[in-house]
C-alpha cells in the first residue's frame, strides 16, 4: 500500500505533458462548438431547401390545376408530400394564403402564423382561394426541434414554449382563369 501511495505521489508531482492537457481543455470546447454549429446549420439548410421545394411544387400544381378547389389541409398534405422528409410535417406545418393587389401591395403580416404546440390550437389565419387573374401569396411556417438545442446555432434560435423553432417560406402566383 505504501508503494502505491508513493507512486501516486510521484505521478501527481510530475508535470510532463501538462501544457498539452491545458491546451486540450481550452481548445476542445471551442472546436466542438464550431462542429455543432456547422452541423446544425447544415441540417437547417436542408430543411429550408425541402420546405421551399415542397411549397414551389405545390403552388405550381395549384396554379395549373385551375378547375380544382384546394383547402388548407389539401395544400398542407401536398406540401409535406412534395417536401420529402420533413419530420412531423403534417402536424406542425401552417399555411397562410391571401390575395394581394399588385397596384396597392400591402404585404403579409410581419409575424407568420406559426402554431405553438405548448398553447391551445388557433384557427388558420388568412385563407382565401382567390379569383382568376388574382395575385396570391402563400406562406408556409414549419416548426422543428433543433438537433443540438443547447449548443452552437441551436442555442441562438428563437424558440416557442415547446422548444420548437419556426422556419418560413413564401411563394407568389397568379390564379389562372378556369
Amino acid at each position: 500500500m505504501t508503494r502505491l501511495k508513493k507512486r501516486l505521489r510521484i505521478f501527481r508531482k510530475n508535470e510532463d505533458g501538462m501544457i498539452i492537457a491545458l491546451e486540450f481543455v481550452i481548445m476542445a470546447p471551442l472546436i466542438f462548438s464550431f462542429f455543432f454549429f456547422g452541423l446544425e446549420m447544415g441540417i437547417y439548410s436542408v430543411r429550408q431547401m425541402l420546405l421551399d421545394r415542397g411549397l414551389e411544387v405545390t403552388t405550381r400544381q395549384v396554379r395549373l390545376n385551375t378547375g380544382m378547389v384546394f383547402d388548407h389541409d389539401d395544400l398542407k398534405r401536398a406540401i409535406c408530400q412534395n417536401a420529402g422528409n420533413l419530420p412531423d410535417c403534417n402536424t406542425v406545418l401552417r399555411l397562410e394564403m391571401v390575395s394581394m393587389d399588385p397596384r396597392n401591395f400591402t404585404g403579409l403580416p410581419a409575424s407568420p402564423d406559426c402554431p405553438d404546440v405548448s398553447e391551445p390550437a388557433t384557427p388558420v389565419r388568412g385563407w382565401s382561394l382567390g379569383q382568376p387573374h388574382e395575385l396570391m401569396i402563400l406562406r408556409a411556417c414549419y416548426k422543428f426541434t433543433p438537433v443540438f438545442p443547447m449548443t452552437g446555432l441551436g442555442q441562438d434560435f428563437r424558440k416557442d414554449g415547446g422548444g420548437k423553432v419556426a422556419m418560413t417560406s413564401i411563394s407568389a402566383f397568379v390564379q389562372e382563369p378556369r
